[in-house]
């Protein structure tokens, strides 16, 4: 098995180390990619030093699993390179997602559909994959005619970039220095931003119709769903807020044991101070 990480020096990209680290994840060969000013630079992935690579080095390697973290415009151009050439792609961008072809993939949801024949396999948005996992049980049990989610989202979503621009700002709030604006367009530090990625037509942000787009096609066609999107001056970790409509009774005791039995949800409700 040879792996190969494209975007590997990004966020996203060391995450996915980490979590091939921790998993234990069996492979004879990795292969780090990143942008050529990223090229012959030092990873250290398992006690081990390893030199970051250019995507045309990484396609002359033949690697058998190519995991893609490095934006749309990448993964276009390059997926089907990787191939054609007898690898499986998985792609961490919004490239393929809504592409009829391809089908879009939550291992504890939809993972059984996968075959032979799948190549490129999309994974959906954070923020879809965080309430579907949760809204998956639950659909199981009695069919969700409607949802109404609000989410909190953390500037880590936006880049390292992102994070840099709000400990920047929060730290000049507290030196009366100015503040400078370059990744948000509004002040992010103290504020919340009810606008993720671009507005579109019907008055959603991007953000807000992959939620809907996405969860109609890996969950169930017929969910009516409504999104808010927001940024908040939180570092890490989104949060989400959800109003289900069942098409008949679901008792919360009988809800909390449907998410506890499922894979990859961890249920802390205690109902009373520091009880979550």
């Amino acid at each position: 098995m040879k792996i190969a990480v494209i975007g590997a020096t990004g966020m996203v990209g060391r995450e996915i180390l980490s979590v091939i680290e921790e998993g234990n994840i069996e492979f004879n060969n990795l292969f780090l990619v990143a942008s050529e000013k990223s090229v012959g630079k030092i990873v250290v992935f398992n006690n081990q030093e390893t030199k970051i690579i250019g995507i045309n080095r990484c396609l002359d390697l033949n690697p058998n699993l190519v995991i893609f973290s490095a934006g749309s415009e990448l993964s276009l151009l390059w997926a089907p390179k990787f191939v054609k050439q007898g690898a499986i792609v998985i792609d961490n961008s919004s490239a393929w997602r809504m592409d009829d072809s391809k089908k879009l993939i939550i291992p504890e949801i939809n993972g059984h559909i996968l075959n032979s024949n799948d190549k490129i396999i999309a994974n959906p948005n954070c923020s879809t994959i965080q309430m579907l996992v949760a809204l998956k049980p639950l659909h199981d049990k009695s069919i969700i005619n409607r949802v109404v989610v609000s989410t909190y989202q953390a500037v880590s979503g936006a880049g390292k970039t992102a994070m840099d621009e709000l400990f920047n700002q929060t730290q000049n709030i507290y030196a009366n220095k100015n503040i400078e604006k370059n990744k948000f367009t509004k002040q992010m530090a103290f504020n919340v931003i009810p606008h993720i990625d671009t507005f579109l037509d019907n008055g959603s942000t991007k953000e807000e119709q992959k939620m809907v787009d996405e969860t109609k096609k890996i969950l169930d066609e017929g969910i009516k769903i409504s999104a808010t999107c927001v940024r908040v001056p939180v570092f890490i970790s989104h949060s989400e807020s959800i109003n289900i409509e069942f098409d008949s009774p679901l008792s919360d005791v009988e809800a909390t044991e449907l998410l506890k039995n499922f894979e990859g949800i961890s249920v802390i409700d205690y109902r009373k101070d520091e009880g979550y």
